[in-house]
């Protein structure tokens, strides 16, 4: 199974989209919504060509490969404009090589580890910051960085795992 991570899009469809075309040619069977989705939240200021309807009306239309997760800027009537649940913190997805968890990364981070097995991939956003490392413990920990407001001197990034191994690709 090939995923495609994409986090805290915060409501900019016109890098939503961009990430959407550079993935095309790579294939993917589910896209992973590490949260963060409409809203732009209180610290960031509204980014440019903010439009979180339209959004929401791209991701409706990929519904049937969606699977999602809350962020912090995530609310209830975000929600209502979905056609597909997002409001859990965090989901499980099994490809048949690897065990991913899934979360935004606010409750669940590689400093509060889930209590998962030994060998699952943490799957997370939140910092907006990409990352890719293996902890002593076990576990490893991927976070495909933003989409729309990458810091740490990132870029716009989203995630893909083909099946064996995990990578970060720029937008």
């Amino acid at each position: 199974m090939r995923l495609l991570f994409i986090s805290d899009i915060h409501g900019v469809p016109s890098t939503l989209e961009a990430a959407l075309d550079a993935a095309q040619p790579l294939g993917y069977d589910k896209i992973v919504l590490l949260g963060d989705l409409l809203y732009h939240g209180p610290r960031n200021g509204v980014p440019n060509f903010y439009d979180p309807v339209k959004v929401a009306k791209i991701l409706n239309g990929l519904k049937d490969k969606i699977v999602a997760v809350r962020g912090n800027c995530d609310a209830e009537v975000d929600q209502m404009m979905f056609e597909f649940p997002m409001m859990s913190d965090y989901a499980i997805v099994e490809t048949g090589s690897e065990t991913f968890f899934l979360t935004h990364g606010h409750l669940w981070n590689e400093w509060k580890l889930p209590p998962v097995g030994i060998g699952t991939v943490l799957a997370h956003g939140h910092t907006h910051v990409p990352e890719l490392k293996k902890l002593d413990c076990g576990m490893t920990i991927f976070n495909p960085g933003s989409i729309s407001l990458p810091k740490g001197g990132s870029s716009r990034s989203f995630g893909y795992f083909d099946g064996e191994k995990l990578s970060h690709h720029v937008i």
